[in-house]
């Protein structure tokens, strides 16, 4: 597996605690930044990071901000992108299972470092079910391909 990695400003320190994460995953992975604590703006970081999923560059993106509603928002406007705010374990399987989620977000005012890198392993390790949820996923695909 590979994941494009990214944060604003408000979610440097927890993107620094799942890139550790994912090193010792084994699982490679592109940093998108940011490197600053002065004020930048999210869909800067959230777009690039889905264009990589979206391409297939990578398979899976992770994005993290204050609040982390930023960043899936904008992630959430590129075709072919499943983005999940997600701030509690059983939502990061779930998303994962039954959602197919491509990119996960996440917020660093929202939850401490810990709680994120359980969430983070909880979402790198989760398959998608398919089954029944892929008739889902696909009718969102549908919708998509025609709207936008």
């Amino acid at each position: 597996m590979n994941v494009a990695i990214a944060s604003d400003h408000g979610g440097v320190n927890i993107r620094k605690e799942i890139i550790s994460l994912m090193e010792e995953l084994n699982i490679e992975y592109i940093d998108l930044g940011c490197e600053c604590s002065t004020s930048v703006d999210y869909p800067d970081y959230a777009v690039p990071v889905a264009n990589k999923v979206a391409s297939g560059e990578v398979e899976r993106g992770i994005l993290i901000c204050g609040t982390g509603i930023g960043m899936s928002i904008a992630a959430n406007k590129v075709k072919g992108i499943r983005c999940a705010l997600v701030h509690d374990l059983y939502s990061a399987k779930v998303t994962r299972e039954h959602n197919d989620s491509n990119i996960l977000a996440m917020g660093e005012r929202v939850i401490g470092p810990g709680l994120a890198r359980e969430i983070a392993k909880t979402w790198l390790t989760t398959s998608f079910e398919a089954g029944r949820h892929k008739n889902r996923v696909n009718k969102i695909a549908s919708y998509e391909a025609i709207h936008k």
